[in-house]
């Protein structure tokens, strides 16, 4: 690829998104990287205040349901490349309202494919789509020893995952019928810092920090498959640059944990850090009414990525949370701003 590219990475101020951006702008100097974000309740500018004055990178507070702003973005930057993560993502909120799902995960990503179609369309040598998914697509695994495949059958079963699955259609469609230069990646749950803390691995600590209740769905027999946000960053990296056209790649963490077994041991490992006897956040433990639809058990199977592109997780769980646990308690400020709505004055001051 073009060592002086243009790359727009939307949602890069969000948690993957900032992991991302940051890895692209300090390791590719050479690249103009463009980092697009509404700066919705998830987006976070203070994310990147280690890297905003970089020569290499431009933010552009916009909205991927808006074609129009979408087309002058491509022209007034001559994109050679998308690196695409902007959704809405939390289930639950999508169980509540999903158009708004449909609006940002469905046609916002339509409105890129469209943009980069039109922008590329007599030359897509040297160019690259990529678009960023999640495995929720695949639905859930009943078998023990069964694993997610990038040939495995769709079977999205939330608003969230149906529409991540649509978007991943679309991509395709766009490939097959335009032979725009795609590629898809369908990625496990992320953890690591940053994380904004309505998910489950931020919450628990937050909450455990103010000794509030850990609310736990059902009986937290739930097993998730758990990626440290920084391998998934390489993992782009590796294939943005080194993935075939057209290829789906699967990334995912091989660590699997059932959701009540991660709590105690998020518990054991701040009542270490926070000097509390042992034991004592457990009793924080709550379990409440299990979430609408809520899938069992997802697993990654990362074997083609690691052969085919050579990338590996380079942490095991209980010592990326370790780290992300001290994240937090050594970035209390940045925890207390989100939590209070601090963060969104971020942009107001730094942009405008």
């Amino acid at each position: 690829m073009d060592s002086n590219q243009t790359i727009l990475i939307t949602g890069g101020a969000g948690f993957i998104g900032s992991h991302v951006v940051r890895l692209f702008v300090t390791k590719y100097p050479n690249y103009q990287i463009v980092n697009l974000d509404k700066l919705t309740y998830a987006g976070n500018l203070e994310n990147l205040t280690d890297i905003e004055k970089s020569p290499n990178y431009t933010f552009e507070h916009g909205d991927i349901t808006d074609a129009a702003y979408i087309n002058s973005l491509f022209e007034k930057y001559n994109f050679s490349g998308v690196i695409h993560l902007a959704a809405e993502s939390h289930v639950d909120r999508s169980i509540t309202n999903p158009m708004e799902f449909v609006m940002t995960n469905v046609i916002g990503t339509v409105n890129l494919l469209n943009a980069a179609k039109n922008a590329w369309k007599s030359d897509f040598s040297g160019k690259r789509f990529y678009h960023v998914s999640t495995d929720e697509v695949y639905g859930e695994l009943h078998n023990p020893e069964e694993f997610f495949l990038e040939t495995t059958s769709y079977d999205p079963r939330s608003p969230y995952s149906a529409s991540k699955a649509s978007s991943d259609h679309f991509v395709r469609a766009y490939h097959n019928t335009y032979k725009l230069p795609v590629v898809i990646s369908n990625c496990s749950n992320n953890y690591g810092p940053n994380h904004f803390p309505e998910k489950l691995i931020p919450l628990m600590i937050n909450n455990i920090m103010h000794n509030r209740p850990l609310p736990v769905y059902g009986k937290g027999e739930n097993v998730r498959d758990w990626l440290f946000v920084k391998d998934h960053a390489r993992a782009i990296d590796v294939i943005y640059h080194n993935g075939g056209n057209g290829e789906t790649y699967n990334i995912g963490g091989f660590n699997e944990w059932k959701n009540i077994d991660l709590v105690h041991l998020l518990c054991k490992i701040m009542d270490e850090k926070l000097g509390r006897p042992e034991g004592t956040s457990v009793k924080l433990i709550t379990y409440v009414t299990d979430r609408a639809g809520h899938d069992l058990r997802y697993a990654i199977d990362a074997n083609k990525l690691m052969k085919e592109l050579g990338w590996e997780p380079s942490l095991q769980f209980e010592e990326g949370l370790t780290q992300t646990v001290e994240w937090y308690l050594a970035n209390k400020e940045w925890l207390q701003n989100v939590t209070s709505g601090d963060y969104t004055k971020y942009y107001e001051k730094m942009y405008k």
